[in-house]
């Protein structure tokens, strides 16, 4: 049996916009989160978040968020790389509502797990495009943070 390990890679915080509704459709609860600029620090890479993306959510009936949000960073050197992270957001009701009205809520109380792919040019980042990646997110009123590790 080989059983994988895990690789630091870096943490990111971005600033969000005010949620746009879509509204109810047949497999959920439909809204757009925008996601705008911050940090990016890890032993792999350094950066920012480029402004511009967007989280497009459903809410399951189950009250499962399903994520998936695409979006890019800069590195410290001028490399922008794509990112689509795709993933689920869930916890007890009560828990899950504090967050809807914009508490701050300990990330432990909830799940909130993705799988960011990333798209990086030839070169210096191109091991990104090689590997899986996973990823444990907090979700703030105004912000989201992000720990990426990659799969060994």
């Amino acid at each position: 049996m080989i059983q994988p390990g895990l690789e630091f890679v870096y943490e990111a915080g971005g600033a969000l916009g005010e949620a746009i509704p879509i509204g109810d459709t047949y497999d959920g609860t439909r809204r757009i989160i925008p996601i705008f600029s911050g940090p990016v620090e890890g032993p792999r890479i350094k950066g920012r978040l480029l402004g511009q993306g967007a989280d497009w959510q459903v809410t399951r009936p189950d009250g499962v968020t399903l994520a998936d949000a695409t979006y890019a960073l800069e590195t410290d050197d001028g490399v922008v790389i794509q990112i689509r992270n795709r993933g689920l957001r869930h916890g007890r009701p009560d828990v899950m509502q504090r967050l809807a009205r914009g508490e701050d809520v300990d990330p432990a109380d909830y799940y909130f797990r993705t799988v960011p792919e990333f798209v990086a040019p030839t070169g210096k980042y191109d091991w990104l495009n090689r590997s899986i990646f996973i990823c444990a997110g907090a979700r703030y009123a105004l912000s989201i943070k992000l720990w990426v590790w990659r799969v060994t």
